[in-house]
Parts: C-alpha cells; structure tokens; sequence
C-alpha cells in the first residue's frame, strides 16, 4: 500500500506516520505540508511547499497512490471563522479534490473531531466547519471517512505543538492510561489512531463516520 500524508509534522500525524513506516505493508510514504518531519526513513519521501491550495504543479508526483490520511490541522482557539475556514475547509478541499482526480479509487481517511457538527447550523464554530468539510469529502468520488477522536494520548515521545495542549498532557500524564482504559468512547492514542486508519485503508469500515469509540474498536 503506498500512502500520502498531510500533516506529518503535528501530533496526530506523526504518531500516523509512525505506525505507517512500522507496517509491513505500507510500501512507502509521501509528507506533504509546509514543516519537515526530520525523519529520514527508506519508505519516507517529502514534499515541502508553502502554497497547500493549489497541487496542480506537483500532480505527476500524486498518482498511483492507494490512500490518503489527511491529519493537517489547527486549534480554533483565537480564530475567527473565516480564517478557521480557510484552513480547514479550504486546504483539506483543495488536496482531496486533486487526490479524487488522481487517484479516484483510493481511500481518504480525515481526521475530524468528536462533537463535528453535519447540519452545519450549531452554535460551536468549530464544529459547523467541520461539517462542512466531512460533508463534502463525502460527496467526492472516492472512499471516504471521517474519524472523529475525542481526547487522544501521545504516545512513543510525541508531543503535541500547541504550548498549552503539552502542559495539558505533562499534567495528566500520570493518570493518562487508566483515562484511556476506563473511557475507550472519550480517549484514545496516536498508536490506536494510526493503527485504525491503516486498518480501514486496507480493509475498509462498516460505516464512514467513525466516533472514538469506534477507532478503538478498529
């Protein structure tokens, strides 16, 4: 299986490339995003740019691939919605849609958020986005899912970017894996979350939209 993923460089991302370099059946893997991972690896190829709206001058370099993890993503802490749409929807839209056209029998795995809002008319600005955009992937010519993690543990020496998420992790660091035990629908891991998107790009899902609960069931 030859794999692209967006977002390598953020927490959830690398605890997915993680497990992608470590399956014998991933054959390799393309990063794609504005920041290295400096991880240099046999199956692991890079491509850094800037512009992440527009891939039509790498397109050659997309094809024959067989899934795409789409872990590209920021906090909506401090932003305004029109700037949070701009990356969420935006990006997330402008790499599909070149992956649906390139690659049309491939499975796209996003990475949203327990709470994503499908009506796209709540309160929470954050959650309506992302009804957006897991609408429309959905509606793309290509096997989709949508995964929504709750809390989710970094494990292996991950950390998260986001200054206040790590003293988050530092503080219940302790009491993390009896959180991730005792409440597998709110809690699961950068290991968990990999593994399982390995699983439905090999095997599919029995649906597209999959909660915590179900990733770990995965």
């Amino acid at each position: 299986m030859r794999v692209i993923l967006f977002g390598a460089s953020g927490m959830v991302g690398r605890g997915v490339l993680r497990e992608c370099l470590l399956d014998p059946e991933v054959e390799s893997v393309l990063s794609i995003g504005r920041s290295t991972t400096s991880i240099q690896h046999p199956k692991l190829c890079e491509i850094l740019r800037d512009n992440l709206f527009d891939f039509s001058d790498i397109e050659p370099e997309l094809k024959g691939y067989d899934a795409c993890f789409f872990c590209l993503g920021v906090s909506s802490v401090g932003m305004k919605e029109e700037q949070y749409r701009r990356i969420t929807f935006d990006i997330t839209l402008a790499a599909a849609t070149t992956m649906a056209k390139l690659n049309p029998e491939m499975t796209f795995v996003y990475v949203s958020g327990m709470g994503t809002d499908n009506t796209e008319s709540g309160r929470t600005m954050w959650a309506r986005v992302k009804g957006r955009t897991e609408n429309a992937l959905l509606q793309l010519p290509f096997k989709a899912y949508m995964f929504r993690p709750a809390g989710i543990v970094p494990m292996h020496g991950i950390q998260s970017k986001t200054k206040l998420y790590r003293l988050f992790y530092a503080l219940l660091a302790p009491m993390m894996p009896l959180l991730y035990a005792w409440f597998p629908k709110y809690v699961t891991t950068t290991e968990q979350l990999g593994r399982a998107m390995i699983k439905v790009a090999k095997e599919g899902a029995s649906k597209r939209v999959l909660e915590n609960i179900d990733i770990n069931q995965l």
